[in-house]
């Protein structure tokens, strides 16, 4: 059992608001992330996509690539044209020695949009569930024959945001679709991440650590603002600043002997929360834990 501590750059800037952070070079991101001590780091939207420029400019920092979100649409087209559509994500994963792919369906979210209140999350019709998870099995069993882990993402503002979501998805697919344990969207959308731990320990292939401010969350579902809306009001802060017992989750995580990465990933306002001050809290925080936990490195 070994894991390995990276993060995400999304609290430098942030991929769905240019306006946070839009400004920093992509230099400092990765001169910071290598200075507080991660190994590895998440693609962004600054980062090249291409192998050839990518490679040498991580090789700099000493910095692993660790994967990188994937934006599916399987409500709206088949299994083959998905594969057909992922594949430059893929073979730059794949020639970076990325070990996992991490994919969301975002065909009909609501996350990305400012005006949308997060009460109009899109909901799946219990008779859609079938096909959309026989399409994600067949996708996943594409993405595992080319030897990464698949690893579905739950997101507020997504079809797959709740634990009855969850549960749906889980039960519809097969053993090749992992999942992204996101510890921040579990908690605010409802999803118990310790149960989801001990019921499917089999599926849990990445773990994005982010913590809560659960007084912020409940104020913006009050007045119905949007996914954005609460990141901008900070209702996410990295493991040590908010509600979550950290201290639990990794006890569970070591329970299963899970073996791979744990990613820091909190979107916030740079200008307000200083990325490498909150990184470096979430970093001690989650080293420590982990090391009581008796989670390797």
């Amino acid at each position: 059992m070994s894991i390995r501590f990276g993060v995400s750059p999304i609290a430098w800037a942030n991929d769905d608001m240019p306006e946070l952070g839009g400004e920093t070079p992509l230099e400092s991101i990765l001169e910071d992330i290598q200075q507080l001590g991660f190994e590895g780091v998440e693609l962004g939207g600054k980062f090249p996509r291409d192998a050839g420029t990518l490679r040498p400019l991580l090789a700099q920092y000493k910095l692993d690539l660790i994967g990188g979100w994937y934006s599916g649409s399987l409500l709206t087209q088949t299994s083959y044209e998905e594969i057909t559509s992922l594949q430059g994500h893929l073979e730059l994963l794949k020639a970076m020695g990325s070990t996992v792919f991490v994919f969301a369906e975002t065909s009909n979210a609501i996350h990305g949009r400012r005006g949308q209140p997060l009460a109009n999350t899109p909901r799946l019709p219990p008779g859609d569930w079938a096909l959309f998870g026989q399409r994600m099995t067949d996708v996943a069993d594409y993405v595992q024959s080319q030897g990464l882990r698949f690893a579905y993402h739950h997101h507020l503002g997504t079809v797959v945001e709740t634990a009855q979501d969850l549960e749906s998805l889980l039960a519809l697919t097969g053993p090749s679709v992992g999942l992204t344990l996101d510890t921040g969207h579990a908690a605010l959308g409802g999803i118990d991440a310790l149960g989801v731990i001990g019921r499917h320990p089999q599926r849990i292939a990445h773990v994005h650590c982010k913590d809560v401010r659960g007084d912020v969350f409940t104020r913006m579902q009050r007045t119905g603002a949007s996914f954005l809306d609460g990141v901008l009001a900070g209702m996410f802060t990295v493991p040590g600043d908010g509600g979550l017992n950290y201290a639990r989750i990794m006890s569970a995580l070591a329970a299963i002997d899970y073996s791979g990465w744990i990613v820091i990933e909190a979107e916030q306002d740079p200008a307000i929360a200083d990325p490498r001050e909150y990184a470096r809290l979430g970093l001690s925080t989650l080293r420590r834990d982990a090391a009581t936990a008796g989670l390797a490195r």
